[in-house]
């Protein structure tokens, strides 16, 4: 018997409030969505409408205000800290827009971090395959600030491939690379999909990219729709199957 929940990812309700000089600022309306085991998602909207704040939350990286976020199955909204960063380093790929490299380490032992945490086998074989795989094998001794942007941004999404996660978030996953670079990236994203069955949530700008997604979720103001549809988006139905971690 299989007791994988059928959801990746199932929030209900989920807000996000900030207090700035000015007063509360409500950055996300009510948002309550699924998105199954193995789906893509492209969360498309506005500079500045809220989508990688959205992003941040689904992943753990920050909490809401008020609701429920389910990450297969464990009560992501119930966690510290702790079991956030936890969950995120058995589940969780995550690629920023920032990079967020270490830049005392170089390409190829920043790509192996996550695979060490891990306790993977072979993190420096794994790290120089993905190297390889994003164009950079002759870069793996160099660190961040030797690399550009479309570099840096290469070596991010090595990173986030090597632990082959169950989720992988992705915040504009293209946006630094020239075309050539953008289809390579593209075509690793859904490799993962593919053969992982790894969710992939991706907040791009990227048009032809979001297209090759099997839906799209529209953020306005704070408030997400589907894409086509003029009411906000909806949770499937059902309750969210619960893990205890």
């Amino acid at each position: 018997m299989n007791n994988a929940p059928e959801f990746m990812i199932s929030t209900r309700n989920i807000t996000k409030k900030v207090t700035t000089s000015e007063g509360p600022l409500q950055i996300l309306q009510p948002i309550s969505f699924d998105v199954k085991a193995g789906e893509t998602i492209a969360i498309v909207g506005a500079s500045g409408s809220g989508k990688s704040t959205l992003l941040g939350l689904l992943a753990g990286l920050d909490e809401v205000s008020t609701g429920e976020i389910y990450l297969d199955g464990a009560a992501l909204h119930k966690l510290d800290e702790e079991r956030r960063a936890r969950l995120r380093g058995e589940k969780v790929g995550f690629i920023f827009q920032s990079f967020m490299l270490v830049q005392s380490l170089t390409a190829l032992e920043n790509i192996m971090l996550p695979a060490e945490i891990a306790g993977l086998d072979n993190p420096a074989q794994l790290a120089n395959e993905l190297l390889e795989k994003v164009g950079l094998g002759h870069r793996g001794n160099h660190f961040p600030n030797q690399l550009s942007g479309g570099e840096q941004q290469r070596v991010a999404i090595a990173r986030a491939f090597i632990t082959q996660p169950k989720i992988l978030f992705a915040d504009e996953p293209t946006g630094n690379l020239d075309a050539a670079n953008g289809e390579r990236v593209e075509k690793l994203l859904f490799e993962l999909n593919e053969s992982a069955h790894t969710t992939l949530v991706l907040v791009t700008h990227d048009s032809e990219l979001a297209d090759k997604c099997e839906r799209q979720l529209l953020m306005n103001a704070g408030e997400l729709t589907e894409k086509g549809k003029s009411e906000p988006a909806k949770p499937a139905g059902g309750k969210p199957q619960l893990k205890a971690i």
